[in-house]
C-alpha cells in the first residue's frame, strides 16, 4: 500500500512538471506567433507604400497594447503580452504611441518593436535604409 502511494505521488509530481513545461511552451508559441503576425503587418505596410507610391504609416500604442497600419483597424495583442516601440523622435505621435513610416522607395524611418510575455521576448526590427523587417528572439539575452 505504501509503495502504491509513493508511485501515485511520483506520477503527480511528473504530471505537474509536464504541465509547467507545456504552459511555458504555449506562452513562447504565443509570443512567437504574435511577432510573426506583427512582422507580416509591417511588411504589408511597406508593400503598400511601394505599390501606391506614397507614404504609409504603422502605429504602435503601448498603453492599449495595439498596433495598426495606416488608419486601419487596431490589432490587440493577447492578454498578458506587452508591446514596446523604439522609433525616431519625430515619429512619437504622443506619450504612448510610436510610429514607423514607410516611403515609396521601400525605405522607412526604422525602429524596433518589442513583444514580451513573462520572460519571453521577441524584437521586430525595421531597417531604415531598406525598410526590411526581421524578427529576433531576444529572450536568450535577458
Amino acid at each position: 500500500m505504501l509503495e502504491m502511494l509513493a508511485v501515485i505521488l511520483l506520477i503527480g509530481i511528473a504530471a505537474a512538471a509536464v504541465a509547467v513545461s507545456v504552459t511555458q511552451g504555449l506562452a513562447s508559441a504565443r509570443v512567437s506567433a504574435a511577432s510573426g503576425e506583427l512582422a507580416a503587418a509591417l511588411r504589408a505596410t511597406r508593400t503598400q507604400a511601394i505599390v501606391h507610391g506614397n507614404e504609409h504609416t504603422f502605429d504602435v500604442d503601448i498603453r492599449g497594447n495595439t498596433y495598426r497600419a495606416d488608419e486601419g483597424k487596431p490589432v490587440r495583442l493577447p492578454s498578458g503580452m506587452r508591446i514596446g516601440i523604439t522609433s525616431a523622435k519625430e515619429d512619437q505621435v504622443n506619450a504612448t504611441t510610436g510610429r514607423i513610416r514607410f516611403f515609396p522607395d521601400g525605405s522607412s524611418t526604422g525602429g524596433h518593436i518589442t513583444l514580451q510575455r513573462e520572460r519571453r521576448q521577441w524584437q521586430v526590427n525595421v531597417a531604415w535604409l531598406t525598410g526590411a523587417v526581421s524578427v529576433a528572439d531576444v529572450s536568450a539575452k535577458l
